[in-house]
């Protein structure tokens, strides 16, 4: 059975001076990746990781973040991802949960300490932290495969069944719970996303979207190697420095959260790069104008604009466009259900509804992941005993198959793409020394599709610049809230339960 870093293995044994990565200091070819792969490997096990053991990575994109991931991976250990916008509490309540063995990260991006925001935090099971990125430079991770090796046992690689990463994503209790996924059925599943999209072996892939997240890691980079496509990964997203890539680099693929898309468009100096190489690109993740579909193709020159839908539990794919779709489908539907998945609209009885009537997506096949890690009570609220994954996503299909989101069941706001639950939010409002009582909900906003908006209620005075301030040492800044408004009480129902 196909693994993920078979999946690199063969691209290099096909096309071994093909060009792998692109970043900065970094110039691989499959098979100068493949051979970093298995050093970084040898080094890995001589450290202690094994067959099943957890190793977190948490860094921007960069070459060293897919390097060490397939190294891990290749000795059948199983990745785990870390937001980097994560404070400190949020990356060790995941590497605790997770019991990582080894985390990678970095020290300088974004003039963050990654190491020292750990300090303090109680992680028993975590061994080894490397640094394996410091500055632009490779010295960090030169150093690191200087370490003692170990060759590896025969046989000692994972299998396709195996889990291949966990991805935590929020859930409505405020807790992350981490969805597991296996080798297998990532590569089948984005061996059918690139095939959909036409990605091909000349493709050159600006890889905006974080890794962290499945968009970035595996509708990203592992795309890219389905495909023996060459990855540009980017670490910080500036529209001028991505119309500068796109020029120089002849960048033709490059999905992203429809604000991405809006930020070039409205870019004082576009009409003075030449993006022409443009050609495919994927959105979702929000409501989507129907004149942005246009502008993309009309001002940004891209042949080929998807939307899709997804989320981590579908192993980031359920749904897509076709090419050919008109810009209205585009823009307002998420395309039809992947091929080989079987999609649902049902009740809250749990009965199917009609065509064009509105119901939660529950979606079955090789997509669903396994389940999150040490939760099966979570895992059966998910996934039903004949394999439904029901996703708390409300939508209607059409007589073509083609399905739009209408409503979330569980209570989500999306942010320039990234999931924020509410009770997350408050749960964390609830630690303010002055805040008695919080509610979050979401609202329109023109650049980033969503954000969230808190009502408090407080024993004191807060100053809203620094209630803000304070926020933003305990979450990640796309959680933040917007805007804060002070009450005396919130209106609750007879259950208890916030209105």
């Amino acid at each position: 059975m196909t693994t993920i870093p078979h999946v690199l293995f063969r691209q290099a044994a096909a096309r071994p001076n093909a060009l792998a990565i692109e970043d900065g200091v970094w110039s691989l070819s499959y098979r100068e990746l493949t051979k970093l792969v298995k050093q970084a490997a040898e080094v890995m096990s001589a450290l202690g990781l094994e067959r099943e053991d957890r190793f977190g990575i948490w860094a921007p994109n960069c070459a060293e973040w897919i390097i060490c991931a397939l190294a891990g991976q290749s000795l059948g250990a199983i990745l785990v991802t870390l937001n980097t916008r994560y404070k400190g509490g949020e990356a060790a309540d995941i590497l605790r949960r997770a019991e990582c063995k080894l985390l990678f990260t970095v020290s300088g991006f974004l003039d963050l300490d990654y190491p020292a925001m750990l300090s303090g935090h109680d992680l028993p099971a975590l061994e080894y932290t490397i640094v394996m990125k410091r500055g632009e430079g490779r010295a960090a991770f030169d150093r690191f495969l200087s370490r003692p090796a170990s060759k590896n046992p025969e046989g000692y690689g994972p299998k396709g069944g195996d889990i291949s990463d966990i991805i935590f994503t929020s859930g409505t209790t405020g807790a992350p719970k981490g969805a597991m996924t296996t080798h297998q059925q990532n590569v089948e599943v984005f061996e059918s996303f690139t095939a959909a999209i036409g990605m091909h072996e000349n493709d050159r892939y600006l890889v905006v979207n974080p890794f962290f997240h499945s968009f970035g890691y595996k509708a990203g980079w592992l795309s890219c190697l389905i495909r023996g496509a060459a990855i540009f990964p980017l670490a910080i997203f500036d529209p001028k420095n991505v119309l500068e890539r796109i020029e120089r680099d002849k960048i033709t693929v490059m999905p992203g959260a429809p604000t991405i898309f809006q930020t070039l468009l409205s870019h004082a100096d576009l009409e003075k790069y030449d993006i022409s190489s443009l050609r495919v690109a994927t959105t979702g993740a929000t409501t989507i104008p129907v004149d942005l579909i246009r502008r993309m193709h009309e001002g940004l020159g891209i042949d080929d604009v998807f939307s899709a839908y997804g989320l981590t539990e579908s192993t980031g794919v359920v749904s897509l466009c076709q090419k050919g779709d008109d810009f209205e489908t585009i823009a307002s539907t998420c395309g039809r259900p992947l091929p080989g998945t079987q999609l649902r609209l049902m009740d809250d009885n749990g009965n199917e509804v009609g065509t064009g009537e509105a119901g939660e997506i529950w979606v079955r096949g090789f997509n669903v992941m396994q389940g999150y890690l040490n939760d099966p009570a979570a895992t059966a609220q998910a996934i039903t005993p004949s394999g439904w994954l029901k996703t708390g996503d409300i939508a209607t299909q059409d007589a073509r198959g083609y399905i739009k989101i209408t409503d979330r069941k569980k209570d989500m706001v999306i942010v320039g793409g990234f999931n924020v639950y509410p009770a997350e939010v408050e749960k964390a409002l609830l630690q303010h020394p002055l805040i008695i009582d919080a509610a979050v909900v979401g609202q329109p906003d023109a650049r980033l599709g969503e954000v969230t908006h808190a009502h408090i209620v407080s024993s004191g005075e807060i100053d809203t610049d620094a209630l803000k301030s304070w926020c933003g040492e305990v979450m990640a800044n796309y959680k933040v809230p917007r805007v804060f408004v002070f009450h005396l009480s919130l209106p609750r129902t007879a259950s208890g339960k916030v209105r």
